[in-house]
């Protein structure tokens, strides 16, 4: 089996009595894209310090190629990190930035312009070489960012939320700049973000945080179709929350809940075991969720119409069943203009039981 590039073996980081990161056993293998994801305060930023040699984990081990490097200074290991605010120097120009890392490793000025030069071209910044950073436009800068840190050919760059000060479009634009180059490269990205539709867009593997914890990590798809627990159901987003206890089987993978709702199918993800009698979570996706006025399934909800928010091509229409039940249901604004729904009105919302899952971790 391929042997990892990074290992986090029992890593803790606390900073006096608060506990910053807890327990962290993580592997990052060579040419992977790997996002951290959490709220703020939540470790990843921390995370991404240890691992660039800026802060030193408080307990366990953080390897880099087999190699034990908690006691490594920054500049003694192959981890350059781009900064959310990019760190570029204003006294220098943007060749004379590029240029930086391989100045303080002693390149002759000939053999460092002539590759700076050429990292330029590669990210589109060629005609920019003598210009100073701060008639730069965002995104120019931040290619200038990447150009320093890619120039000295690292196995594995550190990424700390580097898109978060673009705007949306400008933010779409250097995905796509990120992810060529990862490809073309095959060099090891860690990106730490707090946003979703980022992570899963480039990352091969997230690792979703919360409060110093590891709670998930899977490639985007498996977090946002098979979340462990609740927390990671709600910070994925797009997800309605049942609770109900569990009175029953009807198939082995299926698990009828009880609630003043009635009865509801649920399916149970492997590895998971549920007894009667057990309190459990179940999370529904919105966009799994169907509209209608003659339900066939057995998984239905009687709800009234509260609200609708536009969302571009997609509306998310929001539902109240009896006891103050809240629904969220996600479709095409096509498909919602063809049922005509209005505030007010009563309708039945359905869905299968594949698509209902019990939490893992809840």
């Amino acid at each position: 089996m391929t042997q990892p590039l990074v290992v986090f073996d029992n890593v803790v980081k606390h900073f006096g009595s608060y506990q910053a990161v807890e327990r962290m056993n993580l592997e990052i293998y060579k040419g992977e894209f790997v996002a951290i994801m959490g709220s703020s305060g939540c470790g990843k930023t921390t995370t991404l310090r240890m691992l660039a040699g800026l802060d030193k984990p408080s307990e366990g081990e953080i390897r880099l190629n087999g190699e034990r490097i908690n006691d490594l200074y920054s500049w003694e290991r192959e981890t350059p990190l781009v900064w959310q605010n990019l760190a570029l120097f204003p006294f220098l120009n943007v060749l004379e930035n590029v240029e930086f890392g391989l100045r303080m490793r002693g390149m002759a000025k000939a053999e460092r312009r002539k590759k700076a030069l050429e990292w330029l071209e590669r990210l589109g910044l060629e005609e920019f070489a003598s210009r100073d950073i701060s008639l730069l436009s965002g995104g120019q800068r931040q290619r200038v960012a990447l150009a320093r840190s890619l120039v000295t050919e690292p196995p594995i760059l550190l990424l700390d939320e580097p898109l978060s000060a673009l705007d949306a479009h400008l933010s779409v634009r250097m995905q796509g700049v990120l992810t060529g180059l990862q490809k073309d490269l095959g060099i090891t990205f860690v990106y730490v973000t707090h946003s979703q539709s980022e992570a899963f867009a480039m990352a091969d593997r997230v690792v979703i945080m919360s409060r110093g914890r590891v709670e998930q990590i899977g490639s985007p798809q498996e977090v946002y179709l098979e979340p462990h627990n609740r927390f990671v159901a709600e910070f994925v987003g797009g997800k309605n929350i049942l609770g109900g206890t569990v009175v029953g089987f009807e198939d082995s993978a299926l698990v009828r809940l009880d609630s003043e709702h009635g009865g509801f199918l649920a399916r149970l993800p492997e590895g998971k075991t549920v007894v009667p009698a057990e309190r459990v979570t179940v999370c529904v996706s919105a966009e799994h969720i169907d509209l209608t006025a003659q339900p066939m399934r057995r998984n239905r909800l009687s709800c009234t119409v509260v609200g609708e928010e536009f969302i571009g091509s997609m509306v998310n229409i929001y539902l109240e069943a009896s006891g103050g039940l809240e629904l969220q249901v996600q479709k095409l604004q096509a498909d919602y203009n063809r049922m005509g729904l209005r505030c007010g009105q009563k309708i039945f919302a359905e869905w299968d039981a594949a698509h209902a899952l019990i939490l893992r971790g809840d």
